[in-house]
């Protein structure tokens, strides 16, 4: 899991040579609670793929989620070749963020 920043995000993110899963949270978000074990669970399952998942707080980052339009949190984004190419907002089920990253890889 990777702690992503305004900082790192053009490295880490939109120069990644894989699809890459930014979960955009919040420490007061309930919602963003319950979908975090998630989300650290498709990190360990992913860890050997061609892959990265990390997490973004939004409070602390302000400048990538005003440039990605994060209006509420949880959001995810799959960003693949720099680009976004799915956004789900809410809590996700295990199974959905699979078959996205799946799609993702292909």
């Amino acid at each position: 899991m990777i702690e992503l920043t305004d900082a790192n995000f053009k490295t880490e993110v939109l120069e990644a040579p894989v699809p890459v899963l930014v979960d955009f949270w919040a420490t007061w978000c309930g919602p963003c609670r319950v979908l975090g074990p998630i989300v650290e669970d498709l990190a360990n399952d992913y860890k050997d793929q061609p892959v990265k998942i990390g997490k973004m707080e939004v409070d602390a980052n302000e400048q990538t989620p005003a440039q990605y339009q994060i209006m509420s949190v949880p959001t995810l984004i799959i960003f693949k070749g720099g680009q976004p190419v799915q956004q789900m907002i809410g809590v996700q089920s295990k199974e959905d963020l699979k078959a996205a990253l799946d799609e993702a890889m292909k």
